[in-house]
């Protein structure tokens, strides 16, 4: 009997699409808990990372590791750990590799760098490694191949098992994953170390993160950003003209012939006149005179972009739909591996091999007769007309790496959300517009001379839309507003200026990135490219690969170094702190976009066996020798860098108050520090930095909050107020947080005045007006007041709960409708991990509670098994005990424990269904209906009918039906289940 081959695939979905595809030729396979096997192979899967690279115990620093002591950590070799959440699935898979009966290993993990350190690293914890000097030998490996995989329908994959790589062919890719993901390591965990260890030299931890790829890219955003705050708008005018001709008017604007660039200065253009008196002087010299006109035309052709690829996929859909990076990236896998309907997206290639001519024949042939009938008569055309030919601008194999641009597959796509539906038609308009003709037009440059000066207009008329049709766009036609088409003017016709007006403008500061843009930037290494070909010439040396840019973008974010704000990406203080500190360090290898561009040049060139693995890896410790070396000799009081000046005054003496590395600092009145009062405060407090609005807010008013974002000296997150409150032994203003610690004046006795404040709405429990006292919110009658000294009512519900901010809005909704929006910063004091959840009012329990989105299980409860409660109690943790425990960081077990879980209802016993009364039976249809299934018909309904309310998705408008049901014009979804159950009878 053969041995059989074990196949790794990436996820469980794919080694399914496997199994499917390998059955007609290679037979039926049995399915196992967490494999499938047949006579010939045994199909697993691993999920994503299953192993991690660590240093090996005896390199690895423990205690003191955030401080300079035993830095730098530079591992002769590194070790493996299992990743903790899938450690019985890489259990599973060690296993099976090991078996006797198993004599080969196929690597079917996704086609790129990412899939073949999965696989590597796998199979390097199951036979050991030679690479650990003066570790046990490796044990006898067995014999590996690779399926490499452009697409995953059927057909694909068998063709790709019929074609498997040899081993010794993914050598260069190999050592490029294994050395990227050991340069991440090194620079991000030296780097983060060293520089966290700088910012917490004088008390606190100061958490900063720096990594190989994302530091870089964080730099080319703060640039950006600093640009646009020194940016000084310059008042700049332009004369603009009506001149009228015999065949009617046509406008035109004033410009220099003689003009020249200047390179010192981007904003002096050809049409820009720098005084106002200028500007009216050209104005009132060609009022009312005659011109003379000449013209030239001539045709102009614009070809279609290139194909996809990743890259340019997500930029396109960014601007187009303003999907994010990562959401598109999800999108492209999603029909790549679920639908089957797209190549493989990680790609960085705009090309097809040269023998692909008859593949793309048969794809435009599965599109001319698909059911999108938008674009099906374009790819018949296509093929009608013999548009699909062998040009270079699109089959050319010295342009396609490990894969090629991202194509439809002859898998024709069905059932999409509609999200998958629109990147899935921007896929193929861009490709069926690569085979169509170019786009024609004539354009027009007409000169109008007058008293000495030249005004200027442009027309622009589509003769022939060629790939533009596929986007909607048509010849134009005579009168069309899009149409730029100029009123025409006689050989020798004298035109006259007739109304003629200096217009005043100002230049503008370059925009923000977004992220098209800023992908744009990483593809080019900072460098925004907008030519294709040029772009193209330069991805080399980018900042990451198609594949990871997505995740630097979303990893920025997380570590609130970017916000996103709409489509636009802003640097938070951190940022910028973080920049001012590592070009004050001279550690220009960090910061450099062009620089880490080489480093993923020379990867790409390991892939291609041009470069040594050690000779990189040593160019990565050099790197990380001199960041840590940097910042360890550093000895300077404050870190040179761009600091702002703040406009409120200090608190104490009135002087000028400025920023330095560390701090806030009163400079006295003179500003030059000479007469300071000593006043300052940390620009970090808990590890958190101020945004300048902020520190100019919190100065004003003495206070500000409640904040997300800072951490404990143990590194737990909390949420509090910052105030600044007057030392009588200091004799000066110092920053504390409040955690709202005032007495209770229920205990006290205090009277409470209420007046001149606005309730927020009923007390749920007795119907008294609810206030904001503190840091809680609660009813008047349940505190002392001159009009009710006793009180009578314990309704309270903090501010803040485990780090949710509960804002004044979300409190009046509680009280109105009995529950707030969907809030999504609450943290569990037990497992330190964020979750959502709503804030309700339980009446049953007479307090707020935890609300959670209901969920629909994708596999059925087992007999017996207890309900989970829906809902959690919230009160508990107000804002006075989630600002203390947060502070003082408790381990889980001193976690107040939860009160003993009420037992669950029995479950209600199915029966034959309930019958809809006379109204709700035309909407739903009069058969007997279980209660679970009226909702669900409901709600088809409701979305087939467009009844969603546009502005407030939570709510549903009545049509003439519903009206009948719900008996009023609007309710919301919450309300649903309780007017149903009023027109259902057993």
């Amino acid at each position: 009997m053969t041995g059989k081959t074990l196949v790794i695939a990436e996820k469980p979905s794919v080694a399914q699409d496997i199994v499917r595809a390998l059955t007609p030729v290679a037979g039926k396979f049995d399915k196992h808990d967490e494999y499938f096997e047949n006579d010939t192979y045994v199909v697993t899967s691993a999920v994503g990372h299953l192993v991690e690279i660590q240093a090996p115990e005896e390199f690895d620093v423990k205690r003191g590791k955030w401080s300079f002591a035993h830095l730098p950590v530079i591992p002769p070799f590194f070790d493996l750990k299992p990743v903790d959440k899938t450690k019985s699935r890489l259990n599973a898979v060690v296993k099976l590799a090991k078996r006797k009966d198993v004599t080969a290993l196929v690597n079917a993990c996704d086609a790129g760098r990412e899939g073949e350190l999965i696989f590597r690293l796998i199979e390097q914890f199951a036979f050991g490694s030679d690479e650990a000097a003066g570790k046990k030998a490796a044990t006898a490996r067995k014999p590996v191949r690779r399926l490499w995989l452009q697409s995953m329908t059927p057909q694909a994959i068998r063709d790709g098992f019929d074609q498997l790589r040899t081993d010794k062919q993914m050598e260069g890719l190999a050592s490029a994953a294994r050395s990227r993901s050991e340069a991440d390591w090194l620079v991000g965990i030296n780097g983060t170390r060293a520089m966290t260890a700088f910012n917490s030299r004088d008390g606190g931890f100061f958490l900063t993160t720096v990594g190989r790829v994302q530091t870089p890219t964080l730099a080319v955003v703060v640039e950006r950003e600093e640009q646009i705050r020194k940016f000084v708008s310059r008042d700049y005018w332009e004369v603009h003209a009506t001149f009228v001709a015999e065949a009617g008017e046509y406008p035109g604007k004033w410009f220099d012939p003689k003009w020249k660039k200047n390179p010192d200065d981007a904003e002096l253009r050809a049409d820009r006149v720098w005084s106002q008196r200028e500007a009216e002087a050209i104005a009132d010299a060609v009022r009312g005179k005659s011109a003379s006109v000449t013209e030239e035309s001539k045709p102009t052709t614009q070809a279609s972009p290139l194909l996809f690829d990743l890259t340019s996929l997500q930029r396109e859909a960014n601007g187009r739909f303003g999907y994010s990076a990562k959401t598109t990236l999800a999108l492209a896998q999603s029909l790549y591996e679920r639908h089957k309907a797209l190549t493989y997206p990680r790609t960085d290639s705009r090309a097809l091999p040269e023998d692909y001519l008859a593949t793309v024949k048969d794809t435009m042939g599965m599109l001319a007769s698909s059911g999108m009938g938008h674009l099906a008569p374009y790819a018949k055309e296509a093929l009608d007309k013999g548009y699909v030919k062998p040009t270079k601008r699109v089959f050319d194999n010295s342009k396609v790496s490990d894969h090629f641009a991202i194509i439809p597959t002859l898998q024709a796509a069905s059932g999409l959300s509609d999200a998958e539906q629109k990147l899935y038609d921007l896929v193929v308009r861009r490709f069926l517009s690569v085979f169509f003709p170019s786009a024609e037009y004539l354009v027009t440059t007409r000169i109008s001379q007058v008293a000495g000066h030249s005004f200027r207009t442009d027309g622009k008329v589509l003769v022939r839309p060629g790939w533009l049709a596929i986007w909607g766009k048509e010849a134009d036609q005579e009168g069309d507003e899009n149409s730029k088409t100029l009123v025409p003017v006689k050989d020798g016709e004298m035109v006259r200026a007739d109304t003629v007006e200096a217009r005043g403008l100002k230049t503008r500061p370059p925009a923000r990135y977004s992220e098209a843009t800023l992908l744009g930037a990483m593809e080019g290494a900072g460098k925004l490219v907008e030519d294709d070909e040029l772009r193209e010439a330069m991805q080399e040396k980018g900042l990451g690969t198609p594949a990871t840019r997505a995740a630097t973008i979303e990893g920025l974010i997380t570590e609130k170094y970017m916000l996103r704000e709409g489509r636009e990406l802003i640097p938070t203080a951190k940022a910028f702190q973080l920049m001012t500190l590592l070009r004050g360090l001279g550690v220009e290898e960090l910061t450099k976009p062009e620089l880490t561009g080489e480093w993923e040049y020379k990867l790409a060139q390991m892939e291609h066996g041009r470069l040594s693995r050690d000779a990189f890896m040593r160019e990565i410790a050099e790197m990380t020798k001199h960041i840590v070396k940097k910042a360890k000799e550093y000895d300077r009081d404050t870190v040179p860098g761009d600091y702002a000046t703040l406009k409120t005054p200090c608190p104490n003496c009135g002087g000028i108050v400025k920023e330095n590395y560390r701090r806030y600092t009163c400079a006295g009145r003179s500003g030059s520090g000479d007469d300071a009062c000593g006043f300052s405060f940390t620009k970090l407090p808990a590890g958190r930095a101020f945004e300048l609005d902020e520190v100019e807010q919190f100065l004003r008013d003495k206070k500000i909050g409640p904040l997300e974002g800072f951490r404990s000296k143990a590194g737990w997150p909390f949420t509090a107020e910052i105030a600044l409150k007057y030392s009588d032994e200091d004799k000066n203003w110092k920053l504390e947080f409040d955690f709202g610690d005032e007495a209770d004046p229920a205990e006290t006795g205090e009277l409470v005045d209420f007046s001149g404040q606005e309730s927020l709405g009923p007390c749920p429990k007795c119907a008294s007006r609810v206030f904001e006292f503190g840091k809680n919110y609660l009813c008047e009658k349940s505190v002392p007041t001159a009009a009710q000294p006793t009180p009578s009512c314990d309704f309270k519900t903090g501010q803040i709960i485990l780090q949710q901010p509960v804002d004044r809005d979300q409190m009046r909704k509680l009280l109105a409708t009995g529950k707030t929006d969907l809030l999504d910063k609450f943290v569990s004091m037990r497992t330190r991990r964020p979750f959502k959840a709503f804030l309700a009012w339980d009446a049953e329990a007479g307090k707020v509670n935890f609300a959670f989105e209901p969920r629909e299980s994708k596999f059925p409860a087992r007999k017996g098994a207890p309900g989970r409660p829906a809902r959690e109690p919230a009160a508990k943790y107000a804002a006075k005990t989630a600002g203390k425990t947060a502070a003082k960081a408790p381990s889980a077990k001193k976690a107040p424990a939860a009160k003993k879980a009420a037992p669950a209802k029995s479950a209600r016993k199915a029966g034959p269904g309930l019958t809809p009364s006379p109204e709700l039976a035309a909407v739903i249809g009069a058969e007997p209906v279980a209660r679970t299934e009226v909702i669900k018909k409901l709600w088809d309904y409701i979305k087939a009918n467009g009844l969603q309310d546009t502005a407030n998705k939570r709510a549903i408008n009545a049509d003439a039906k519903l009206h009948k049901v719900f008996g009023k014009p609007q309710v919301t979804m919450f309300e649903l289940a309780g007017i149903v159950g009023k027109h259902l009878q057993g």
